[in-house]
């Protein structure tokens, strides 16, 4: 059995939520210091066809603080966590997209990808290098298809750097799937871990996770109009660039 369809067994996915849920959760919780905002807007939220767009700032440690918090607040919790005794019984109605060369590196990314991963082929970097190739229909087809079952998490700019362009993938889910598209802004992440998420570079970092409500958008509106309002949303565009201090874009960018 492919590992595509293991991950749609909600029992295996509990089973793995119950493994990597505890091990991640000193990281966000006890190491360093999770804030947590705006957990009001995930209330009340259909099971399906809910798109969360967020930027990005390691591979893992991000969408551990999402799976976390979606499954606390599933236990009546409000912009907290709380104890873990949330993944007795997990939130597990969720998918995140994540680069198939990444999620397929190592037995621990295999691991997160049983989780809940989409993966998908970059069109624009492959093996450490720029690459320029034809988005994958197939990879499309994946996150439409999870997006009618259940959640979905992407990052549209496929990157952790910081004001990096957002991808036009994500606008044209938007328009052709027509979901309740969440913005969240993250920011912490960078400094706490590495680059991958998985080790720690500083302890004691406030790691903020803030959900916006959810945006009102205009479908029938252009993709490029759709992908600019997804980066305004999650403070991505150019005009939020310069709020940022110099010092802090060279950190992260140097991550």
């Amino acid at each position: 059995m492919t590992l595509d369809r293991l991950k749609d067994i909600k029992l295996l996915r509990k089973l793995i939520y119950a493994i990597i849920g505890p091990i991640t959760y000193p990281g966000l919780a006890i190491v360093n210091k999770l804030k947590i905002s705006g957990t009001e807007h995930l209330k009340g939220l259909p099971k399906t066809n809910v798109l969360f767009v967020s930027n990005h700032q390691t591979y893992f440690a991000d969408v551990m603080a999402f799976l976390h918090i979606f499954c606390a607040v599933k236990w009546g919790k409000k912009n907290k966590l709380g104890m873990p005794l949330y993944f007795l019984n997990p939130f597990v109605d969720v998918n995140f997209v994540a680069a198939e060369e990444t999620m397929k590196d190592n037995l621990l990314t295999r691991v997160f990808t049983l989780a809940g991963a989409i993966t998908i082929k970059r069109t624009w970097r492959a093996a450490g290098k720029d690459v320029k190739r034809e988005v994958d229909v197939k990879d499309s087809n994946k996150i439409q298809d999870a997006l009618g079952k259940r959640w979905v998490i992407t990052f549209p700019q496929g990157t952790t750097k910081p004001f990096a362009p957002g991808r036009k993938g994500t606008a044209h889910i938007i328009k052709e799937m027509q979901p309740i598209v969440v913005p969240v802004v993250i920011n912490g992440f960078w400094r706490a871990f590495n680059r991958k998420g998985l080790k720690f570079k500083k302890r004691g970092t406030t790691l903020s996770v803030n959900f916006k409500a959810p945006l009102s958008i205009d479908y029938n509106a252009s993709v490029d109009e759709i992908l600019e309002q997804v980066m305004d949303s999650i403070e991505q565009s150019s005009k939020f660039m310069s709020k940022s201090s110099s010092a802090e874009n060279t950190a992260i960018v140097n991550h």
